[in-house]
């Protein structure tokens, strides 16, 4: 029998660990079993359904199985109505998140689909590629399984005790499939806090993998000098001695190119863990830390457990390190926090200066305790996934949109890195950094900016408008030409840009002194050393000088760069380093 399990995934980047880890569980359990085919569907939501509904129909399954998100439930069940015509024949099974704890409902709406598999699935998956191959085709009653009984009522069998995490096959044996892409990697499952947000909190045991397969299947990444490895693991430091095991290893193990990718909680980590991070290479590890909130209601009433003045120093201190990419997070529209309030928590998160500011808004997740809390905190949310809110007894739709105007800057200004010194000084003049953002929001807005697709040297001349008519309201006009200079300072930071924006001032009265520079420069080679067996004309297309408007000059070295932001190194050429 031929057994397909399919993923349509959010992007090309990204891949489904979670079938790959069923279809190798499933092999291991049916190894010397004839006849038994298990392949793997991998799909974008970005494809034609019309593509991917061919792709299943010209492989035949016998079997197919679909991993169920809230980013791809819409698209499956259209892919799952359509299959069903072309393949008749064909049963489909649903698993996942998305269909775990709604079972009943999806079996009544979807008569196509065959059964769910509820929890976690390699055992129950193994157990169902068995009975097919035994030529049973009645499931009703299986343990992880909801499917309909011979008059068509649906049961719902018991869930199982979960998972040896260290009897879960390793994956990744052949990385051909996985050039380009992320490579998922999950060394434990559940999580010791009960977030009412999150369906993690369900599975309160926590379960590690044995720390020495960990380590030696990192090993196999490493070797194969993976680009990135991200841990899936909710809350990846719950366990010190764990933690610690796998940071020890990756650092003395580094091979000077993988990144890994740790979810964590940053007021549990302790000092022999900052003190091996200090030690990492730039770019080693990356950081992504739940903040969600800084209004300690909200943090009680949500069940999480955060030491929220600790975290700030560890933050503080990973910052001052400058090798860890740090990615906070934050959840509008959670109980307790209005508006105000949250440009409070905005403003926290944000004096903390990530690298990226993630800013989210609540899903009410089914199984979830959120869910069951609809009511009484004047929940709405839309009734499609992702489930996103719409409204609370503190928050109201227009502050919901004027949070996703406010997002989407934060996203193109911060999140970019590429405006890091202008918005440091904008902040100082517009009360707060939230207000800043808001007001940028507000701008695009009113000016039909929203809508339009912007290059970067446009976005440059969208903020610097908007700097000239800010500092007119607001009386710090005399600051325009260090706001033009700081613009195009972050400008060149990045990237050589041959396209020069509008605001940008003339180099026509420098022209001479900077060809002078990079004639000097190709004799002796003092600041850009790496470029020798250049001559100057060479140089002068591969480096950058801009003029200021005291009279100094910067030079942009985009050979070295450093290796957290990417920026080009700069020299400050005053009047004696020029001449």
């Amino acid at each position: 029998m031929k057994f397909l399990l399919a993923a349509i995934n959010a992007k090309y980047i990204h891949s489904n660990l979670g079938i790959y880890s069923l279809m190798e569980y499933a092999k291991e359990k049916t190894k010397g079993q004839p006849g038994i085919q298990i392949e793997i569907g991998e799909y974008t939501i970005n494809h034609q359904m019309e593509t991917i509904l061919k792709d299943i129909y010209l492989r035949k399954p016998d079997v197919v199985g679909f991993s169920c998100y809230i980013w791809n439930i819409s698209y499956v069940l259209e892919i799952v109505r359509d299959l069903h015509k072309v393949l008749p024949d064909t049963d489909i099974w649903l698993g996942g998140p998305e269909v775990s704890y709604d079972a009943e409902r999806l079996l009544k709406q979807e008569p196509d689909v065959l059964g769910i598999m509820m929890g976690e699935g390699e055992e129950t998956y193994a157990d169902l590629v068995c009975a097919y191959s035994r030529g049973e085709r009645s499931f009703a009653g299986m343990d992880g399984i909801a499917a309909r009984d011979d008059n068509g009522s649906v049961v719902e069998g018991k869930l199982r005790p979960v998972m040896d995490m260290s009897q879960i096959p390793f994956v990744y044996h052949d990385l051909k499939d996985f050039e380009n892409r992320i490579i998922y990697y999950e060394s434990s499952r559940g999580c010791p806090f009960s977030c009412s947000y999150c369906l993690s909190s369900i599975d309160k045991s926590v379960r590690f993998r044995d720390v020495e397969l960990v380590k030696a299947e990192l090993d196999f990444f490493l070797q194969n000098q993976v680009k990135q490895v991200k841990f899936v693991d909710r809350t990846f430091n719950c366990k010190k001695s764990h933690a610690i095991a796998i940071w020890k290893h990756i650092l003395a193990h580094d091979n000077g190119i993988t990144n890994f990718h740790f979810e964590i909680s940053a007021d549990l980590l302790g000092e022999e863990e900052l003190e091996l991070m200090s030690r990492m290479r730039p770019g080693l590890i990356q950081l992504e830390i739940g903040v969600q909130s800084t209004n300690p209601e909200t943090i009680f009433e949500i069940r999480r457990k955060m030491d929220l003045d600790r975290l700030r120093r560890v933050v503080d201190r990973v910052n001052g390190y400058h090798n860890i990419h740090q990615h906070l997070d934050l959840i509008a529209g959670l109980p307790y926090e209005g508006l105000e309030r949250f440009k409070q928590s905005f403003d926290d998160v944000y004096s903390m200066r990530p690298e990226q500011l993630q800013l989210g808004f609540l899903k009410v997740l089914k199984g979830s305790y959120m869910q069951e809390m609809v009511s009484e905190y004047g929940l709405l949310y839309k009734s499609e996934p992702p489930y996103e809110v719409l409204s609370t007894r503190w928050l109201g739709y227009d502050d919901v949109l004027r949070l996703k105007a406010v997002e989407e800057m934060v996203e193109v200004y911060y999140n970019s890195g590429q405006f890091q010194n202008t918005l440091k000084r904008l902040e100082e003049k517009m009360g707060s950094p939230y207000h800043m953002y808001e007001a940028v929001a507000l701008y695009y807005e009113e000016r039909g900016l929203s809508e339009i697709s912007h290059n970067r040297p446009a976005r440059y001349e969208v903020l610097y408008d908007f700097i000239c008519e800010e500092a007119k309201k607001r009386g710090f006009e005399d600051l325009t030409e260090e706001f033009r200079d700081l613009l195009v300072y972050d400008l060149y930071l990045r990237e050589n840009v041959k396209s020069r924006p509008s605001f940008a001032r003339d180099q026509g009265e420098i022209k001479t002194q900077i060809r002078d520079f990079f004639i000097r420069e190709a004799r002796e080679f003092k600041y850009l050393k790496e470029y020798e067996g250049y001559d100057s004309r060479q140089i002068s297309k591969m480096a950058h000088i801009e003029g200021m408007a005291d009279g100094t000059m910067v030079l942009f070295d985009y050979k070295n760069r450093d290796p957290l932001t990417y920026n080009a190194k700069t020299f400050l050429l005053t009047p004696d380093t020029k001449a």
